[in-house]
């Protein structure tokens, strides 16, 4: 069994040191270990020099270092998965939604982006056995599209308790990209101490492309992004939990051939993410999810339908 260690075993980290970086939201030794010096300079209030040697300390305490492919493989047997409530999107990514991962969902207006993410914070809240990880949903709204009345009814839909699923989702709305980028460093203490297994942000761009129009603004607006999108990822990794972001398309009129149509954010949110999905309208209430990027699995396309009671897919739909 592995060796559990704490803040205060970590060599130059002392009481004082300790609470600095937990009303920073640092509360382990795996989170010091990949926090970026300059991020606990900014956060923290520690020197460049301190904080770079306690976070080597960290990393040299948890023996984090070149390994072997088999003892990826064997670090990936944690990995848990969400199922989506579609057998056709699940398969798109071998069992569901997975932690340890990036998730980006694409897609115009309508096209199923919110809806998959509220059927996911019931989803997460399912047992091992039926497709879930027995944990909360962390859920930062941008734009103010979340219902707790479409929640109800997925849970409804599934025999749970509408009221129990409320309580086991944690949510905040998010007002500007400063405000969302610090809700998400307040994440990493509420995970930890609440059992969060998903996290998710609808729509990760929004703030961004409002505040920062203009060609001029687009090279800080991309590192503000940066920043944010390895917050969420590093979230992913110590905690192993789910992250979605729901991402915005954005036109390129000059293209002739081919899509004309594009995700937002540019190669910031394309190399940052895991896996990225692809959703677009078809007829009536299904739609079209595809598979666009991934480490892991081909380009492959999977239809689902939108009802009542969640996302199922198209051969339940009842005629």
């Amino acid at each position: 069994m592995a060796v559990k260690h704490e803040l205060e075993d970590v060599e130059g980290v002392g009481p004082a040191t300790i609470e600095k970086l937990k009303i920073a939201g640092v509360l382990s030794v795996e989170a010091l270990a990949v926090t970026p010096t300059r991020t606990l300079v900014e956060i923290a209030d520690l020197t460049e020099e301190k904080a770079s040697s306690i976070t080597r300390n960290a990393r040299s305490l948890l023996n984090i270092r070149f390994t072997t492919a088999k003892d990826v493989l064997s670090k990936r047997q944690n990995i848990g998965y969400i199922t989506t409530g579609s057998k056709a999107i699940d398969s798109l990514l071998g069992k569901g939604i997975e932690s340890q991962a990036l998730t980006e969902l694409i897609g115009e207006f309508g096209s199923g982006k919110t809806q998959i993410c509220h059927q996911l914070c019931v989803g997460v809240q399912l047992p091992l056995e039926k497709g879930g990880l027995g944990g909360r949903a962390l859920f930062i709204d941008t734009e103010g599209t979340f219902r707790p009345e479409r929640v109800i009814a997925i849970a409804q839909g599934l025999g749970l308790n509408p009221d129990e699923v409320l309580g086991n989702i944690i949510y905040a709305r998010a007002f500007n990209s400063d405000h969302q980028m610090l809700l998400a460093d307040e994440a990493f203490s509420l995970v930890s101490q609440n059992n969060v297994r998903l996290v998710i942000v609808d729509s990760v761009i929004t703030h961004f492309r409002s505040e920062y129009p203009g060609r001029e603004a687009l090279a800080p607006r991309q590192q503000k992004l940066n920043r944010h999108i390895h917050q969420l990822l590093r979230m992913a990794d110590i905690y192993n939990l789910a992250v979605i972001l729901t991402n915005q398309i954005q036109s390129t009129p000059d293209t002739f051939f081919g899509n004309p149509n594009k995700p937002a954010g540019g190669n910031v949110l394309a190399h940052g993410s895991t896996y990225r999905i692809w959703l677009r309208k078809s007829k009536e209430s299904r739609r079209v999810a595809k598979i666009i990027d991934s480490p892991l699995h081909p380009e492959s396309e999977g239809i689902f339908a939108i009802t009542t009671n969640g996302i199922i897919d198209v051969d339940d739909v009842k005629h």
